[in-house]
C-alpha cells in the first residue's frame, strides 16, 4: 500500500513546472548556511543581500502600520494609492518617465513583478533576447509564460555587455521582446548612456518590447550620478513598447520584506493586475506602507550603505586580480564581481583538478570554506559570481582564503 494510496508512477506533475531549475543562488547559499550550521566556519559570497538591518524610520512606518486596523483588511490587488504615486514620482525622477499612478502595479518582490511582465506579453514561441550572463530566474520566468530565451554572450572582454550588432544577429522574425538589465546581476555591469541609447533605438526600430529590470538603479558607482541612465529615458519613445520592474529590496536592504513593482503602458498594466488579483492579491499592506516611507523618508541611510558597498567593490576587486588566473573586471553596478576564472580550470588543487566554475566552486567551498555561485547558474562555464553585500570582516576573511590557497 503506497502512502496516501497514490502509485508514485500513476502521479502527472505538470511539465512546465518540471522544467523550472532550483535558484543557482539560493541553493549554494543555503548549502553555505548549512555548513555554518554544522559549525564549520563558511563565508558566503552567494547571495545578493545586504548586510545591513532595513533603515529604522522604515521600520518604525511598519510598526505603525501593523497597530492600525485598517492595515488588517484586504486593499486593491494593484497596491495602495499612496505608495503608486510615489513610485510614480520616483519612475518620473529616476527613470525619466512622467507615468500616472495607474500604471503602477506593486508586487511581492521584484521576481513578482519579472514574473507578470513576461505573462502580459509572451505568447506561445515568441523569442526573448536574453543578454549573457543572466540572472538566473529569466529563463525560468521566460519558460513558464510559452516564450523561448535565446542568450546573447558577452564575456569579461566586453565589459559583460552585449552589443547592437549582436543582438542583431540574435533576432529573428519571432523576436518579440529585449531583457534589458543596467546594472546587470551577475555582473555589476552598466551600460553607458551611448550604449544605452543605440540599443533603446535599435528595439524600437524594430518594434521590440522591452523588459527593463532596474532594481538595482540607485547603486552605481564612479559615475558622477545618483542613478543609472533607464532606457525609456534614453529613447522616450520606447514607453509605448516598455515595461519597467523594480523594488526596494537591495537599495532600502529589504529584501525579507517582498515589495516590488512594474510599470509600463495602461493596457499591460491593467493586465498584470487582472493576472495579480488571481495569483496573489495585494502585497502585504504592512510592506506596502514601510516601502512608501522609504521612498519618500530620510534618504541617509540609503546613501551609506552605496557607500559602504563602493568601498567594498575596490576590496574585492583588488583582492581577487592579485591570484594569479583571476581577471575580474570593475563593474560600475550592483554588488557583484563576475570575474573570469579560466586560468584556474585544468590545474590541480588540493589533489583535484577542476575543468568547469561548478567544479571550482565545489572546491574553493570545500577547501576554502568560501562560497561563490558558478558562472553555469548565469551562462557558459569559466566564471564566479561573488556578492560583495556581506560584512567587510567577511569579505576580508574570504578573500585571504582565496589568495593563500590558489598561492599553494
Amino acid at each position: 500500500m503506497y502512502p496516501g494510496g497514490v502509485d508514485p508512477s500513476a502521479r502527472t506533475i505538470s511539465s512546465k513546472i518540471l522544467a523550472i531549475a532550483e535558484s543557482a543562488t539560493l541553493k549554494v547559499d543555503a548549502k553555505a548556511k548549512a555548513l555554518k550550521a554544522e559549525g564549520r566556519p563558511v563565508i558566503s559570497f552567494a547571495a545578493g543581500e545586504p548586510d545591513f538591518p532595513t533603515p529604522a524610520h522604515v521600520v518604525d512606518a511598519a510598526l505603525a502600520a501593523v497597530k492600525d486596523p485598517a492595515n488588517h483588511r484586504y486593499t486593491p490587488a494593484a497596491g495602495l494609492p499612496a505608495l503608486r504615486a510615489a513610485i510614480a514620482k520616483k519612475t518620473a525622477r529616476d527613470s525619466g518617465w512622467a507615468v500616472d499612478p495607474s500604471q503602477v502595479v506593486v508586487t511581492n518582490g521584484g521576481k513578482q513583478a519579472v514574473y507578470q511582465a513576461f505573462q502580459a506579453l509572451l505568447n506561445e514561441g515568441d523569442e526573448v533576447l536574453v543578454p549573457t550572463p543572466f540572472w538566473t530566474t529569466y529563463p525560468e520566468v521566460i519558460g513558464l509564460a510559452g516564450g523561448v530565451a535565446i542568450d546573447v554572450f558577452a564575456g569579461a572582454d566586453q565589459d559583460y555587455k552585449v552589443t547592437v550588432e549582436q543582438l542583431e544577429k540574435a533576432r529573428t522574425p519571432r523576436t518579440k521582446v529585449l531583457l534589458f538589465v543596467s546594472p546587470s546581476n551577475p555582473t555589476g555591469s552598466v551600460f553607458s548612456p551611448e550604449e544605452t541609447k543605440a540599443i533603446g533605438q535599435w528595439a524600437l526600430e524594430h518594434n521590440i518590447w522591452v523588459i527593463a529590470d532596474e532594481i538595482y538603479q540607485n547603486l552605481v558607482y564612479d559615475m558622477g550620478v545618483d542613478h543609472a541612465l533607464s532606457i525609456v529615458e534614453a529613447v522616450p519613445e520606447l514607453q509605448d513598447q516598455c515595461i519597467l520592474v523594480n523594488g526596494v529590496a537591495k537599495t532600502y536592504a529589504m529584501t525579507g520584506w517582498r515589495l516590488g513593482w512594474m510599470v509600463g503602458p495602461a493596457d499591460v498594466i491593467k493586465a498584470s493586475a487582472n493576472l495579480q488579483s488571481h495569483l496573489s492579491s495585494n502585497v502585504s499592506n504592512i510592506s506596502q506602507l514601510a516601502a512608501l516611507q522609504a521612498l519618500e523618508g530620510d534618504q541617509a541611510d540609503a546613501r551609506a550603505m552605496q557607500q559602504a558597498f563602493n568601498a567594498r567593490r575596490h576590496a574585492i576587486i583588488e583582492g581577487l586580480n592579485a591570484i594569479d588566473g583571476v581577471f575580474c573586471p570593475t563593474p560600475q553596478g550592483a554588488f557583484y564581481v563576475y570575474p573570469d576564472v579560466r586560468g584556474l580550470l585544468g590545474k590541480t588543487w588540493a589533489g583535484r583538478t577542476p575543468t568547469t566554475s561548478l567544479e571550482l566552486a565545489d572546491v574553493i567551498l570545500d577547501e576554502c570554506e568560501v562560497a561563490a555561485v558558478p558562472g553555469e547558474a548565469f551562462g557558459p562555464s569559466g566564471y564566479l559570481r561573488f556578492s560583495y553585500a556581506l560584512g567587510d570582516a567577511d569579505l576580508a576573511e574570504g578573500i585571504a582564503r582565496l589568495q593563500a590557497f590558489f598561492r599553494a
